[in-house]
This record gives structure tokens, C-alpha cells and sequence, in this order.
């Protein structure tokens, strides 16, 4: 007997269309960029009787998508990788190498390049984009088909743990190859994620989400869930329409192609070999299909959310440099997609 199929809930719709809920938060924010402009800015919110609160709606929304990432770890998920630690090792070993391999070499192509300062822009944003940990959205792409999900919530968890260390060393080690200017806008960003940004930012929210999945009763967690996941779908698809509009809106006012195909081909360049990097690496170990996925996914997704976040800190006056970061973000759920779908096979399940 065929078994009912699932209740179309909105989390369900929204999972099952969010490329093109993606592609909607985008256009919007090319064509009706002024709320995404207003929301940009920290605005102070007045309580009777409390002191004024000052709320930045991107730091916000990324804490929330990062709580809602950590409240949906099975603790159970976690035990699995203690008896079978060779991907999560593999994985976090490629998630930190890879900056240091790849990116030089785009460097250097772009140094030929007529570009004034040697391509340095797109080299900070690439640098900020491959610093992060991996993104939460993995999570999502394995749940969705071929990979090890206990493989791919250990590699989140661990590298966001890791972050406020990986940070800024990764930064720090690849300023040298940025002209002046943008090398030493690059460490004060590195400064920034040590002294707080990847802690608070990153970590504590994923880590109240753990938190409060271990400490709340049952029928508590599941209303929470119910209701958190949706809510930090739509915050994230929030946070991208805010980090484009302050990007898309003006750069459409005063189109500038050759900018545009430069960020898209130094964003593809980067994501395409940190992909195959990983599913190289997988192959060559011989992992099974389904941890060589997580692998890939963990060399090649990198939390472009908290890189934008942390380029409008350090560069609130060049927004110029988050379009290289969103042509990353869409071009990672790109590949991510063909990676979980079968596009990805290695080792024993060759």
C-alpha cells in the first residue's frame, strides 16, 4: 500500500522551491533595493523602561539561521563520528587547506590582469568567503540526497567551533597577497573575527541552538522547531535580499560589465576547484559515495552569509566586493546540488 504523501507545510515548500525563492530574494533586491539599504544600518529600538537597544538586522538574522542549524543536530548524529573519524578529519583538513592552495593562484592570474590593484578586490572577497566555516546550508544539501548527514553536522560544528582561531589565521596568512590598501583593511577584518566576530557571531548561536535542543522536553523542542525552521528560512532568504540590495541596486544604476564578469569568473574559478579538490581528495582515500559527498561539500561550501556579514563591517565603504561573495553563494548551492544527486562518486561507491 502506498503511504500518504507529506503534508505540503510551508518549510516543506519553501525546501522544495528555495532556488527559486533564492533567484526572488536576488531580484528584488536589484529592483527594490531601498528597504534592503534601510535595513543595512543598525537602527535603535526604544523600550519603556530599558535602556535604547541598537539591533543590525544582518548579524541578527545570520544568529538566527545559525541557532536554527544547531537546534536540528540530533546529538545522536554526533556519537556516529566517534566510532568512524576519517571524513570528518579529512574534511576539516581540506576545509583549512584549501584557502592556502587555491587562492594564491587566482592571485597571481589576476596580477596579469590591466586591473589597477592587481585584482586585490576580488582577492579580499574570495579570501573572506573561503575563511568561514562551512556553511550550515551543507546540512540541508545532504538531507536532500547523496552524503553522510552525521558526516556533514560534525564538519559544520567543527569548523564553526574552530573558527575564531581559522579566521583569522587563514586571513592573516593570505593579506600578502593583496596590494596595501586592501592588506591592511584585510587585517583589521582579521582582528575583528579574533576578537569577537566568529565567537559571537558564529559560534554562540550555533552552539545555544545545541544547547537548547539537549535542555528542552520534547513537546517544547518540537513546537520550537516548528516553528524556528521556517522562521530562519525566511531570515535567510532576508539576509540575502539585504546583502545584494546594498550591491544589485546600485551596480545596475551604474552597470560596469567588465566588474561584473570578473567577479563572476574569479567566484566560479574558486568554487569550481574547491570542489574538485575535495571530490579528488575523496577519491584518492577511497571513501564510500555517500562521506566522499560530505567531503566535497565541506571543501567547497563555505558560509557566504557571515563573509558578507563581515565584509560590511570591515568594508562598509567598497560594497563593491560582496559581488564576487554572492556570485560564490549561488554558485556553491549550484554544485552542491550536483554533488548529492548523484553527480558525485568515489572510492567504493565508484
Amino acid at each position: 500500500m502506498t503511504p500518504p504523501p507529506a503534508p505540503k507545510t510551508p518549510s516543506t515548500l519553501l525546501r522544495r522551491h528555495l532556488g527559486r525563492a533564492v533567484g526572488a530574494a536576488y531580484l528584488a533586491a536589484a529592483t527594490a533595493p531601498g528597504p534592503g539599504m534601510w535595513l543595512r544600518h543598525p537602527h535603535r529600538i526604544a523600550v519603556v523602561g530599558l535602556p535604547d537597544l541598537s539591533l543590525n538586522t544582518a548579524p541578527f538574522l545570520l544568529s538566527l539561521v545559525l541557532f536554527t542549524a544547531g537546534l536540528q543536530v540530533p546529538p545522536r548524529d554526533l556519537g556516529r563520528l566517534v566510532g568512524r573519524p576519517a571524513a570528518l578529519l579529512t574534511g576539516l583538513a581540506l576545509h583549512l587547506l584549501a584557502p592556502l592552495l587555491i587562492v594564491p593562484g587566482v592571485a597571481f592570474a589576476l596580477r596579469q590582469s590591466p586591473d589597477s590593484d592587481g585584482g586585490s578586490g576580488l582577492v579580499a572577497a574570495m579570501i573572506l568567503v573561503v575563511a568561514m566555516p562551512v556553511a550550515a546550508g551543507a546540512t540541508v544539501w545532504t538531507g536532500a540526497g547523496e552524503g553522510d548527514q552525521s558526516t556533514t553536522v560534525g564538519l559544520v560544528l567543527a569548523s564553526t567551533l574552530a573558527s575564531p582561531l581559522t579566521v583569522p589565521f587563514t586571513v592573516t596568512a593570505l593579506c600578502p597577497l593583496l596590494s596595501a590598501d586592501y592588506a591592511d583593511t584585510l587585517a583589521g577584518a582579521a582582528r575583528i573575527a579574533g576578537s569577537g566576530f566568529a565567537l559571537t557571531g558564529v559560534v554562540l548561536p550555533c552552539a545555544a541552538g545545541l544547547v537548547a535542543r539537549l535542555a528542552l522536553p520534547r513537546r517544547a523542542l518540537d513546537a520550537l522547531l516548528h516553528a524556528a525552521v521556517p522562521t530562519a528560512a525566511l531570515g535567510s532568504l532576508l539576509l540575502t535580499y539585504v546583502n545584494a540590495s546594498g550591491v544589485l541596486g546600485p551596480f545596475l544604476t551604474r552597470p560596469r560589465p567588465v566588474l561584473l564578469a570578473a567577479a563572476l569568473a574569479v567566484a566560479a574559478t574558486v568554487c569550481g576547484l574547491s570542489f574538485a579538490l575535495g571530490r579528488i581528495t575523496a577519491r584518492v582515500l577511497r571513501l564510500d559515495a555517500h562521506a566522499g559527498a560530505s567531503v566535497t561539500l565541506a571543501c567547497g561550501m563555505n558560509n557566504s552569509s557571515a563573509s558578507a556579514v563581515l565584509i560590511t563591517t570591515a568594508l562598509p565603504d567598497r560594497p563593491q566586493v560582496l559581488l564576487p561573495v554572492l556570485a560564490y553563494g549561488l554558485l556553491q548551492k549550484v554544485a552542491a546540488g550536483r554533488v548529492v544527486r548523484g553527480g558525485h562518486h568515489s572510492g567504493r561507491g565508484a
